[in-house]
């Protein structure tokens, strides 16, 4: 396993710190949200009480503020309408049914509310997983990371249980020194870079979490690039989460999906009577973005006639409508996405040169998997939680994450949560994912 690159942990030190105040008096609450939003780069001050809470507002000028349901000193809703008050600018987040005596959302917002479900979520079942996948088995596949389930593997009897009825017994390991080194400067360094959309402490995937929150808050054009199924899409709904236009419109439109002859309609709108069928006018998706952000997906799909009057909208700000001559100013943030390599396209011409330099300006790669094959064990354990917002969750054995191992992924991510997904649903009723439950379907390695 590689350790975390030098320049990664340096720039750590030159990000902005946010300050936010946790008021709650239950310390256990304020410890597993003060963690989190750790986690998330916060810097976090505690306070038992109002009149603390206030008393730290007031020292730090904290960016946000989080109210448990209920303080020991002060009426809530009294608290609330008094801070609220004093410190307008401030997000003022509650944990509980006092939502309405909350502040505008901040540019932040969707962090605390991620940190404050997590922490509650934490609270009632540590996501209801089987044992923490920690203890290493050897993998075929050499570059895949050896962790397993611990207790996964072998059975034995439990007294008082009926005849034939087994339960996993612990399988303990310890764990090489490099591999015990290497995860612990992912538990030091990863948790702090990451973006909770981001699964993965892998030093690709913390650099990915570096790059957007350096462009975020600009509006500079971002291209996505990654092969398929690598979470181009995830990277680009955070990049709009943590920028200024959080509060508008994120608008997906996959380029690839739609016929050439209505992607110019779709895009930049048309009137009534623009073409057969346009029976009444509509708007585009880039109008319908504005103030917010554009999404174009598989942007290298995009017809080369097309691309013109998009590099005129992406230079002036301005569309024109089919069927209109009149010009439209809309503000947006143009995100794009590719699996293609867009840069030998353009100079080969099978893509626009002047629309991909404008449109190139920040790039971000997101990696196969075989590239970040450490993570996989967090990502078999987030895909496993999030079944279970909607079922049981189930656990996985040892066989079965052996053979996930094995595999190549050449559907990357997005293979891996349908091959666990086709095996809760083959495992049944069962609680426990076996080698028999994982299918592949017609992929070959």
């Amino acid at each position: 396993m590689q350790s975390i690159p030098v320049p990664l942990v340096a720039s750590q030190s030159r990000a902005r710190t946010r300050t936010v105040v946790v008021a709650s008096a239950d310390g256990s609450f304020r410890q597993r949200l003060s963690e989190i939003l750790a986690g998330l780069r916060w810097k976090v001050r505690e306070a038992e009480g109002g009149a603390e809470a206030w008393a730290e507002a007031e020292a730090a000028l904290p960016e946000a503020v989080i109210v448990d349901s209920w303080l020991p000193d002060l009426e809530i809703h009294e608290f609330l309408s008094d801070f609220r008050a004093r410190f307008p600018e401030t997000d003022l987040v509650t944990n509980g049914e006092s939502t309405e005596m909350e502040s505008l959302p901040g540019p932040y917002r969707q962090e605390l509310l991620y940190a404050m479900h997590r922490a509650q979520e934490t609270d009632t079942a540590s996501w209801n997983m089987a044992p923490a996948l920690k203890t290493p088995l050897a993998i075929e596949n050499p570059k895949l990371i050896d962790w397993l389930p611990s207790g996964m593997g072998k059975t034995e009897e439990r007294e008082g249980r009926g005849e034939g009825e087994r339960t996993p017994a612990p399988v303990r390991h310890a764990a090489p020194p490099v591999l015990a080194a290497a995860a612990s400067t992912a538990r030091e360094t990863g948790p702090s870079e990451r973006l909770p959309e981001l699964i993965g402490n892998d030093p690709c995937m913390l650099e990915i979490s570096r790059r957007i929150r350096l462009v975020a808050p600009r509006t500079t054009p971002v291209l996505i690039e990654g092969p398929t199924g690598s979470g181009k899409e995830l990277v680009a709904e955070a990049l709009h989460r943590l920028s200024q236009r959080n509060h508008k419109s994120f608008i997906v439109i996959n380029c690839a999906a739609i016929p050439e002859a209505l992607l110019e309609a779709e895009l930049f709108g048309h009137t009534r009577g623009a073409f057969t069928g346009a029976v009444q006018g509509r708007t585009g998706r880039i109008e319908a973005a504005d103030g917010g952000t554009l999404f174009l997906d598989e942007i290298g799909e995009m017809p080369l006639g097309l691309q013109a009057k998009l590099l005129r909208f992406v230079e002036c700000g301005e569309l024109q409508r089919v069927g209109d001559n009149e010009t439209v100013k809309v503000d947006v943030r143009i995100l794009a996405a590719t699996h293609r390599p867009l840069a030998q396209h353009a100079q080969t011409g099978k893509f626009r040169s002047d629309l991909y330099y404008r449109l190139a300006v920040f790039l971000v790669r997101t990696p196969a998997l075989i590239d970040h094959a450490q993570d996989l064990p967090l990502l078999v354990e987030h895909f496993l939680a999030k079944m279970g917002r909607e079922a049981p969750v189930k656990r996985i054995d040892r066989g079965a994450l052996a053979k996930l191992g094995a595999h190549n992924w050449p559907g990357n991510v997005r293979e891996l949560e349908h091959v666990l997904e086709r095996a809760a649903i083959l495992a049944g009723d069962e609680a426990v994912i076996t080698a028999n439950e994982i299918d592949f379907g017609d992929v070959v390695n």
